[in-house]
Order: structure tokens, then C-alpha cells, then sequence
């Protein structure tokens, strides 16, 4: 609404008698979105945003107050069984979570017109200065055609800017409002059963109830020994392949390049589902191999310990292919010229690697790194599909030994149906990977020399 161009406006005199123009528009504005910009003599714009804000006033009086009802009282009224003459027949009653989320869905919406609403007010008393000026406002098409040349990209990323608002963050807002509840089964499900407010009883009862406490500090530890452990590995084990291809001793390079991309080529899922049965300890492949050499094969899926390190190795046999390629393409832009002159000072391949191409690659992929290790914290695919967060733990509540926070999280939600702490869980996870993230990011030389290369 800011489309005022004043080179190509005509001007006037200054209006006679001082008439306050800006606070007039501005206060009839205030009354009613679109008064503002009629008395500014722009009456098609005027019209326009007093039918918008008709719509919107209806909206809050129709809609406004059952939800701001609905999302303190989450309902009043669960589902009954009525006698209606000799048979019991069900009642509808209140959804708590069907009203939550038509509450959120409404003030998003009412957020929406009160900025509209304050734009409007802002329009007006902005008009109203240039009138006060002398300056003759734009009639309505010279503003729609300001708006068509000058605002044409804010109108392109507005929708997909409103699908986020209301498919992402509304959705997180939502997920986020769930553990402050006690939405869980079997006891808080609706409609047979309201959903109440607790407010930080799940956080509490997270960190202080034995058996809930016990899990999540033994799911977290496993989650960080793993992200750091599959993270690290994958990328230094690509690293050395990298480092080994693109010696000069090595012949038919695109043919290694090729073979070590397999692993990454074939769907994880089905590569996944193989590595299930290869290590299988009844009939798969790898202990039947380590019989032959008289070698009696561990339980690598049902033992606490083996079942961590297969995970391990099965997530450094799909993840060092990516880190080997990128590494690779780094090694081709490090300047050959750096090791012809360090191997003139009479410098060692160990310190050539150390100083020069360590160095080098670590610029380029820190900020991957560090979205790897996020990455792995939430890996689900490899957990869930090979061993399910298996071996199961006794003094778990609803986790197994693998289990990753974010499977955790599934097993909670999705079999459990205690949406209240898997809510909890998937705060802390954001938490977490956010702190950690950042943190870590910042401490990059990428970042911190991001300045140069403005």
C-alpha cells in the first residue's frame, strides 16, 4: 500500500487552513479499514479494504470467540451414552483436539487481518501527510498498476509464504501445545474422553518419574554416542577412499569411483532389509561364512552391544559414499602448486596432508558435517528398518536398546498413542539439534569469514 511516487504526482499548494489530514484518515481508519482511504478521495482502494473489513468482523464475531473458547477449555462436554427409549445411543460430544486445532486455524487467520487492518492504518495516515503536502494521491488503477510493477514479487512468494504459515508453522505450533496436555491413551482420547491443559507436568514427570527419566537419559546417551560415532565414521572413512582413489599410483579411477557409489546408488531401503537378513545369527549369510573358519558369530541384531555395532557398520556402508564424492570434488580444487611447494620445503605427506589438505577440505564440508550429525540424530530409516530399536530394554518405558530419540518418538506417538511425551520428545529434539547446530556452526571458519566473500 506504499505506492506513492512523487516525481510523477502533481502538486498543489499547501492546504489551506492546516486540516490534519493523517491523523483524520488514521482515526477513521481505525474505526473501519477503508474510511481512511475514502476520505483520502482513493475510493476504489477505500471500498476495497471496507469490504475486507466487513468479512473480517464477521469472521471474529462468528468464529473468533468459540475458538480463543475452545483452546482454554480444550471442551466441556466429552461423548455420552443417552437412554433414548429403551437403547442406549451415543451423544456427540466435544473433540478437544479438533477444537485446538480450528482454534489455531482462526487466530492465524485473525493475525493475518489485524496486520491487514494495521496496513490500512498506515496507508491512510501516510496519504494523508502527502495531502497535507499539496501532493494529490493516485486514483485506484495507477495503484493497482504501482502494485503490478512494483510488488509483483511479494504477490508471487505470498502464497507459497501462506501454505507455510499454515502448513508448517502452524502444525509446530500445534505439536508444541500437545505437551502441555494430557493427550494420551488409554485414558485422554478423544471424543470418547476430553483432553486437559497440565502445563509442565510432562517435562516434569519426563525428568523425574524413575522409569520415564531412566529412559530418556539412556535413549539420549545412546542417541549422541551415535550421531558423533556414524557421523565421524562415514566421513573420515570417505575420506581415506577419497585420499586412496586420487593417488597417482591408482589406475581405472572411474572404475573404483563407480564400484564405491554402489552402496549409495541402490535404494537404502532395500539395502537395508539385506543387511536384516545378512545378519541374521540363525540362517544369515555372515555367520554361516563364520562358521566355515570354525568361528561361532555373535548375535548381532538380539544383543544389546552387537546390535549398536551393526547399526554402526550397516550406517558406515550406506553414508561413506556421499562423503567420498564431495570429498573428492573438494580435492580437485585444492591448488596443486601448494603441494609441489610444500614438498620443495621438504615437507612429509602426514604434514602435506595436515597443513594443506585437511585443512582445505574441512573449509568446504564443515557446514555439512554439521548438518550430517543433525541428520543422524534423526535417522530414522536405519534404526527402524534394521532393527526396529531392538533388542527391547525391561526398564524402557516403550524403547529398545537402539532406539533413537526420534524412534522413541514414533513408538511413543504412533503405537502408544502418549502423543503428551512424544510431543515433549520431539521439543527436546529440536532443542538439541538447534543448540548443538548452531553452536557448532558458528564456530566454523566458513562462517566466520562469510564477510570476505560479500
Amino acid at each position: 500500500m506504499s505506492e506513492v511516487n512523487t516525481s510523477s504526482i502533481p502538486t498543489l499548494s499547501p492546504v489551506a487552513g492546516g486540516i490534519p489530514h493523517a491523523r483524520n484518515a488514521a482515526l477513521l481508519s481505525v474505526v473501519a479499514a477503508g474510511l481512511g482511504q475514502i476520505y483520502n478521495r482513493q475510493f476504489g482502494k477505500g471500498l476495497l479494504l471496507l469490504a475486507l473489513y466487513a468479512i473480517g468482523l464477521y469472521f471474529a464475531v462468528t468464529r473468533l470467540g468459540h475458538a480463543i473458547w475452545g483452546l482454554i477449555t480444550l471442551g466441556e462436554q466429552k461423548q455420552q451414552l443417552k437412554l433414548v427409549g429403551k437403547v442406549y445411543q451415543p451423544v456427540a460430544g466435544d473433540h478437544s483436539i479438533f477444537l485446538m486445532v480450528q482454534g489455531l486455524i482462526v487466530l492465524f487467520v485473525a493475525m493475518l487481518l489485524i496486520l491487514l487492518y494495521a496496513a490500512a492504518i498506515r496507508d491512510a495516515y501516510r496519504i494523508g501527510k502527502l495531502r497535507e503536502q499539496g501532493i494529490q494521491p493516485k486514483p485506484f488503477v495507477d495503484t493497482i498498476r504501482f502494485i503490478n510493477d512494483k510488488w509483483f514479487p511479494y504477490m508471487i512468494v505470498s502464497p507459497p509464504l501462506l501454505f507455510v504459515l499454515f502448513f508448517t508453522v502452524l502444525p509446530i505450533v500445534f505439536s508444541i501445545l500437545i505437551a502441555f496436555t494430557d493427550y494420551s491413551s488409554p485414558n485422554h482420547l478423544p471424543p470418547a474422553n476430553l483432553v486437559n491443559w497440565v502445563g509442565l507436568t510432562n517435562f516434569l514427570n519426563l525428568f523425574q518419574l524413575s522409569a520415564w527419566a531412566k529412559t530418556f537419559y539412556g535413549v539420549f546417551t545412546w542417541t549422541m554416542t551415535w550421531a558423533v560415532l556414524s557421523t565421524v565414521s562415514t566421513f573420515f572413512g570417505g575420506f581415506a577412499i577419497a585420499l586412496l582413489v586420487q593417488q597417482k599410483f591408482i589406475r581405472f579411477k572411474s572404475f573404483w569411483r563407480t564400484l564405491y557409489m554402489l552402496p549409495f546408488a541402490i535404494p537404502s531401503f532395500v539395502s537395508l532389509l539385506i543387511m536384516r537378513n545378512f545378519f541374521n545369527t540363525q540362517f544369515g549369510p555372515i555367520n554361516q561364512y563364520l562358521r566355515w573358519f570354525g568361528i561361532e558369530g555373535p548375535e548381532w541384531l538380539a544383543d544389546p552391544f552387537w546390535a549398536k555395532v551393526t547399526v554402526l557398520i550397516v550406517n558406515f556402508w550406506l553414508g561413506f559414499p556421499i562423503s567420498m564424492l564431495l570429498i573428492m570434488g573438494i580435492l580437485t580444487t585444492i591448488p596443486r602448486e601448494q603441494y609441489e611447494a610444500a614438498e620443495v620445503d621438504g615437507a612429509s605427506p602426514i604434514q602435506r596432508f595436515r597443513m594443506i589438505t585437511f585443512p582445505g577440505v574441512m573449509y568446504s564440508l564443515a557446514p555439512i558435517l554439521i548438518g550430517t550429525f543433525a541428520g543422524n540424530v534423526n535417522n530414522f530409516g536405519v534404526i527402524f528398518l534394521l532393527t526396529g530399536g531392538n533388542p527391547t530394554n525391561s526398564e524402557y518405558q516403550f524403547a529398545g536398546e537402539t532406539d533413537l530419540l526420534i524412534t522413541w518418538l514414533y513408538k511413543l506417538s504412533i503405537t502408544n498413542g502418549k502423543y503428551n511425551f512424544a510431543s515433549v520428545i520431539s521439543i527436546m529434539i529440536f532443542v538439541i539439534i538447534a543448540g548443538l547446530s548452531i553452536w557448532n556452526f558458528r564456530r566454523t571458519k566458513a562462517f566466520k569469514e562469510e564477510e570476505t566473500y560479500r
